[in-house]
């Protein structure tokens, strides 16, 4: 079968080739009988990712419908017979997300009850994968999540760049955790003119393994952001202290003399790396409020840094992150089309989108044929 491109979408930086990593077997083939795609979200940016992973794939997008009941209750229909093949589900996460999760856990039931052999969840960005520890007398609601769609029917899932990679052990059945960083690092090589002068930035330290791997990847040099302005939420008082302090004044015993954990002090802020007259790219895997990113860019431009990018896989850009980004010292904010955004890129000509159905398909494709999914994680690291 000949093979077709599928054309670029206005603003959205898509490949007229793969990546190097990914020149093996090609995703265009035709699948034949056995398996159909479902797009789970009735918004349009989860359609048009849709039909871009199923023209690669040479397939037609299944035929079902999503719809809100006016009540607000989730309806879905599926139009056709999925009786003993390989389901897999297209669904991102809007703003909604409570009603984007309803929509997936009810299409996979809807599914599974019209007898699908094996219902395989692709889901660019794990909702609440940030409620993934427990903090103060919450929940680890990430674990609720992925007990509900398993319960639902689901057999397999496909997503990208977890927040935590420990989140797939919330899971009874396979979650394949494909990575974005190829696509993000081929941005860098391809779309900003003298990247060689760059250096790749973590905006505190518990993102310098992910601006490592990046910087390694890129023969360029690493600068570290010390010494946030904002309270952790481990320092916030919780009520957990012991004593309470309704009986702080009163005689208690003193126990074995435990020694008490020294306080938490913040340093000034400061940039561990040489950044003056250098391009500085921030590297994260999500990008949501964005007043830490901000920060960093501006304290990298009192250290000399002469253009400021910011790259992350999930852009989720709540509230008025926008305008944040428009007002800000940065120069561009990248991430792929794993979230809904095109409401925030009208907003701001500074955000740009790289397209990443192609690794998606890939794995679609592999999984159906029951081949090895190692391939798409050559050259990556347990660390990565």
């Amino acid at each position: 079968m000949p093979r077709r491109m599928l054309i670029p979408h206005k603003s959205v930086f898509s490949y007229s080739r793969p990546p190097k990593w990914l020149n093996g077997p090609s995703t265009m083939n035709s699948a034949g009988c056995g398996y159909r795609v479902f797009s789970a979200n009735s918004s349009a940016t989860c359609v048009e990712l849709a039909k871009r992973i199923t023209e690669r794939l040479g397939v037609e997008l299944g035929k079902a419908v999503v719809y809100q009941e006016t009540n607000g209750e989730t309806r879905v229909e599926i139009k056709e017979s999925v009786r003993g093949q390989d389901i897999f589900i297209i669904q991102t996460i809007p703003r909604d997300v409570n009603t984007a999760v309803m929509e997936l856990l009810i299409m996979t039931y809807a599914l599974k009850t019209s007898c699908a052999k094996n219902i395989i969840g692709v889901i660019p960005y794990f909702p609440y994968s940030k409620q993934s520890k427990m903090r103060k007398r919450g929940s680890i609601v990430c674990k609720l999540l992925a007990s509900m769609l398993s319960n639902a029917g689901l057999t397999h899932i496909i997503t990208m760049d977890l927040h935590q990679k420990e989140i797939q052990g919330f899971f009874n059945f396979p979650v394949d955790n494909l990575r974005a960083s190829p696509f993000l690092l081929q941005y860098i090589q391809e779309e900003i003119q003298d990247y060689r002068n760059a250096v790749i930035v973590a905006k505190s330290p518990d993102a310098a393994k992910r601006a490592q791997s990046y910087a390694e990847r890129l023969r360029l040099g690493l600068a570290v952001i010390h010494g946030e302005p904002q309270c952790s939420e481990h320092d916030m008082a919780d009520g957990r202290h012991s004593p309470p302090p309704s009986i702080q004044n009163t005689t208690i015993h003193t126990g074995l003399g435990i020694p008490l954990m020294m306080a938490k002090e913040k340093p000034p802020i400061s940039v561990v790396g040489d950044v003056g007259g250098r391009i500085a790219i921030i590297v994260d895997d999500i990008i949501d409020e964005v007043e830490s990113f901000v920060a960093a860019a501006e304290i990298l431009k009192e250290r000399g840094a002469y253009k400021i990018f910011v790259m992350a896989t999930h852009g989720i850009l709540s509230a008025d992150a926008p305008n944040l980004i428009a007002d800000s010292s940065i120069d561009e904010v990248v991430v792929t089309n794993t979230v809904p955004h095109e409401l925030q890129k009208l907003q701001c000509l500074k955000i740009k989108t790289v397209d990443i159905s192609l690794i998606l398909a890939e794995a679609i494709r592999r999984i159906h044929n029951g081949e090895s999914m190692s391939y798409l994680f050559r050259n990556i690291a347990m660390d990565d």
